[in-house]
Parts: C-alpha cells; structure tokens; sequence
C-alpha cells in the first residue's frame, strides 16, 4: 500500500449523501448554457493547471480528447496566452481562472473588466461555477493522492509530458489502479 495508507477510506462515496449533493452539482455546472461543455472543461483543465493537481489536469485532458477537441487545442492550455487557438475572450477566461484557481486567489478587478468585454454576467458566473468546482476535486484529489485511472495516465504521458506533466503521486500501487477514465463521476454525458 502506498504511503497514502489506503486511499479509499476517503472516497467520497463513503458518504452517500455528500456525493449525490457533489454529482447534481457537476452535473448543474457542466451542462451547455451560455457556455459549451468543452469550454467549461478547458477552464477545469486550466485551474487544475493552475492549482497543479495532475490527477484533474490529466482527467479535463482526456475528456477533452474523448469528446474529439484536436490534441494540439488541447497541449495548447498549457501555452494558451501564446497561442493563436485561442480567441481573446477565451484567454480573458483562462487569465481569470488561472489567478482564481491559485492559493492565495490572485483575481483582480482587471480580470473583469477584462472578462466583461466578452462575456455576459451569466456567463462569467458559469465561469466562476467551473473554476469553483475545479476547487474542490483539485483539492479533494491533490490531498488524499487519488490514483489517477490507467487511460488517462496513457493518455497524458504521451500528449503532455514533455509540457511538464506527470501523474507524481496519482500512480499508485497495482492494487488500487484504475483502468478506465471514470465515466461514472465528473463530466458525465448523460443522467445516471
């Protein structure tokens, strides 16, 4: 066993009701309102980047991949303020999160005024939403070290390591690995 000492004593399923609460809010969060599924998890993708929890940065990655977001948009999160992929609305987003995601919360009002000449109230508040359920999972995740599922690991250490990612202390022991990406929790495609 890892030095973790048994991970799954602190799975979030061990308290039924905490984790049902958690799944509606993903779910409330993640669905097309003002912004489409692939934006919100980009800016997942960016505060877990930001945060540096490898096991959400590795997950928003291969969902995006999953979902058909070309590879190269995707190692593009990593060097987004340069990247012509991206539109100046969607670095004002990135620009938010990444400060919002960081410990001590680094936002500005300059990221709103900034964010505003692109986005309605609304949507910057399903902005805010991502950002604040990236918090939790970063933060669930980065602490008790949860063992980041094979698939995803694959995936990111082919696509993102030489951007500097790692899976670190997601790997865990052969007893605890996953195989497959969680399709049960988190960015769900449809209702369970």
């Amino acid at each position: 066993m890892s030095a973790y000492n048994n991970r799954q004593d602190f799975e979030m399923g061990l308290w039924p009701e905490l984790q049902q609460t958690f799944l509606t809010l993903v779910k409330t969060i993640q669905v097309d309102r003002e912004l489409t599924r692939q934006q919100k998890i980009e800016l997942f993708t960016m505060a877990s980047l930001s945060s540096g929890c490898q096991h959400c940065q590795s997950h928003g990655a291969f969902r995006l991949n999953s979902m058909g977001v070309d590879k190269e948009r995707i190692r593009a999160i990593w060097e987004y303020e340069t990247s012509p992929l991206f539109s100046a609305g969607e670095r004002a987003a990135l620009n938010l999160v990444r400060a919002a995601a960081q410990i001590p919360n680094a936002s500005t009002p300059e990221h709103f005024i900034e964010l505003r000449k692109h986005y309605t109230n609304l949507q910057i508040i399903e902005i805010l939403a991502v950002n604040s359920l990236a918090a939790w999972l970063n933060r669930w995740n980065d602490t008790i070290a949860t063992v980041t599922d094979q698939e995803s690991i694959d995936w990111a250490t082919e696509n993102l390591s030489d951007l500097g990612w790692h899976a670190g202390k997601h790997t865990g022991d052969d007893t605890e690995q996953r195989k497959a990406h969680p399709v049960n929790v988190g960015w769900v495609d449809k209702e369970q």
